[in-house]
């Protein structure tokens, strides 16, 4: 059986980069992860590459990796273009890793990039509208107000239509269905995103890098209700890579700190009733790739999730086996989840801190990830950190996510 191993990551800072452009973010982490390597251009023999926001902002609808990466010299070998919503990128490093089990080529590269913002904000946020069913937005509409129904304040306002993800509002279903079925409530939502804030002071690549109580996020500008804005992932600019390649590669790369990739699996939902948690898309795929890499829940020192909103950390808390269903809010809130707690959850910041540009939001995770394994966080790192697991999911489908993609890493 090959063995797969990244030896290189690299990753631009995220935030509003409004005089870089796509390629550019796409040679930095590119040009990141070969000097992390010890690699060369010469030695990539495919690349997969992920963004979600080029085709509606920029007219560059199609090819966008050629585009991106012949222009750094990249030439001859197979490219792959990659959309599959905000798990664009950990797709692309999960196609990097099947073509290398393969035996398709020996090294392979992963790069995404994006860029969201722009002069026109509600142009922005069109970018969401196309991931869910379009012949079905009120269908969808429908079935997440039932799935919140009865928990709601007497007096709200909201930020206003068009000034907000229609994720935001996907999200708000969630909480209130969690709240209503597991008493969860929204100040441990809020104990989620002051954790990660907090961890983003030590992240010099984080969009955002202010510390915040628990009290300071509840007093915030309510976005959709039970979500505050600290507890939701900004629209960012942002690029991030990895280099991969098999055991019998490993020795091209004598300067690299190779980590083994033990699993990479990519999954789709199933049909289920709202009240089936179990059946979840992100816990079916966990529980798959727990299984190919032969170890569990109780084996992750350290994990990166897809926390789009601080009630998303929370259901994939539980998804992923740290804690029965319905008890992710209580194991934030009694600090379990942070830096030298029982099982840290994004060191790096998360989504909400860190940055969220859809087509590198995956292998920003990896990034973080190898480096928690290679001991080299500086004053983040998870301390002996030996197994690492990567949640990245996107879109929405009935009654959760269209994709989900677990990642386990091991030193």
């Amino acid at each position: 059986m090959t063995k797969v191993y990244v030896v290189g990551v690299g990753m631009t800072p995220f935030g509003r980069l409004l005089e870089r452009s796509v390629k550019d973010l796409t040679a930095e982490a590119v040009n990141l992860a070969l000097g992390d390597a010890g690699a060369a251009i010469a030695d990539i023999g495919a690349a997969y590459f992920s963004n979600t926001t080029q085709g509606l902002l920029e007219g560059q609808h199609l090819v966008p990796a050629q585009m991106a990466l012949r222009g750094m010299g990249f030439e001859g070998i197979p490219m792959s273009n990659v959309e599959n919503a905000c798990a664009s990128a950990s797709t692309a490093f999960q196609h990097a890793h099947m073509a290398i089990k393969a035996g398709v080529t020996e090294v392979a590269l992963a790069v995404g990039a994006d860029k969201m913002y722009h002069a026109d904000k509600a142009r922005s946020f069109e970018i969401f509208d196309g991931a869910w069913d379009v012949h079905d937005v009120d269908g969808t509409l429908a079935r997440l107000a039932a799935m919140g129904e009865g928990v709601e304040p007497d007096e709200r306002e909201d930020i206003p239509d068009g000034q907000r993800s229609v994720f935001m509002d996907v999200y708000a279903a969630f909480g209130k269905f969690h709240m209503k079925t597991f008493g969860s409530t929204q100040r441990q939502f809020a104990a989620v995103a002051a954790k990660n804030h907090h961890h983003s002071t030590r992240n010099p690549l984080s969009q955002y890098q202010q510390d915040y109580s628990i009290d300071d996020v509840l007093a915030a500008r309510t976005v959709s209700w039970p979500l505050t804005l600290p507890m939701c992932s900004p629209i960012s600019d942002g690029g991030a890579a990895a280099i991969l390649c098999s055991g019998d590669a490993l020795d091209r790369f004598a300067e690299a700190r190779p980590v083994k990739v033990h699993a990479c699996v990519l999954g789709t939902g199933v049909d289920r009733t709202v009240e089936q948690v179990d059946r979840h898309i992100t816990h079916l795929t966990a529980n798959r790739a727990y299984k190919a890499a032969g170890l569990g829940p109780r084996d992750m020192s350290v994990a990166e999730v897809h926390d789009a909103t601080a009630i998303g950390e929370v259901t994939q808390t539980e998804n992923l086996g740290f804690c029965a269903f319905g008890e992710g809010g209580r194991l934030a809130e009694r600090g379990e989840t942070a830096i030298g707690g029982r099982i840290p959850i994004n060191p790096s910041g998360g989504l909400e801190s860190k940055g969220h540009p859809i087509g590198a939001t995956g292998l920003a995770q990896i990034h973080e990830l190898v480096g928690q394994l290679r001991g080299e966080a500086g004053p983040r790192q998870v301390e002996g950190a030996r197994h690492a697991i990567a949640e990245n999911a996107g879109g929405i489908y009935g009654l959760e996510e269209s994709v989900a993609c677990i990642t386990i890493l091991g030193r």
